[in-house]
């Protein structure tokens, strides 16, 4: 069993750069590299299926986790080491946080937010202090950035809020911060 397991979070699209993919990509290789199992939402679309396929394509563990009714529409990718169907999306989101030591946040569509603010969420209330890194690809999450400085700003939030929150520009970048965090 991999030492380590990093939950990914990406989107179920390609998203509008090929940047995007190629860091999807470059983090399931180096998750692979790094003996770690990627921990992801079991889709073959978009960068989740990038992220899957890299993993496996440098002999990482993958763990896929997806409700039945997206089975069909995120092309759900039963070739990984560990394949599981859920009932729901809430179920799917636990299984997924439960069976990681960390988070790393692609690229991604509501889902990903909807995940990302979960488990932020999670961290301010003080139910883990699992890390969770933003691979800012393009700087694509500078926005959120400036969001999340924003809550903080007009008071509702702690400004602890935003030490929560690794940023990361690269795959090499964000793997340096987990082996910080994991270590």
């Amino acid at each position: 069993m991999p030492s380590k397991s990093v939950c990914v979070y990406c989107g179920s699209r390609a998203g509008a750069l090929p940047a995007y993919g190629a860091a999807a990509r470059d983090m399931g290789a180096a998750l692979a590299d790094q003996g770690w199992r990627l921990v992801y939402g079991a889709g073959d679309v978009g960068l989740m299926g990038e992220v899957a396929r890299a993993a496996q394509a440098g002999g990482g563990d993958t763990f896929g986790v997806i409700p039945a009714h997206l089975v069909a529409w995120e092309v759900g990718k039963t070739d990984l080491t560990r394949y599981v169907v859920t009932e729901t999306m809430h179920e799917r989101k636990k299984v997924m946080f439960m069976n990681a030591d960390a988070v790393v946040v692609l690229p991604g569509g509501a889902g990903s937010l909807d995940e990302l603010f979960e488990a932020l969420t999670w961290r301010q209330l003080g139910l883990h202090d699992k890390p969770v890194v933003m691979l800012n690809t393009e700087g694509y999450w500078d926005p959120l950035k400036a969001l999340i400085d924003h809550v903080i700003d007009q008071g509702f939030a702690d400004g602890s809020l935003a030490g929560f929150l690794t940023w990361a520009d690269t795959p090499v970048a964000a793997m340096a911060a987990l082996r910080d965090a994991l270590s």
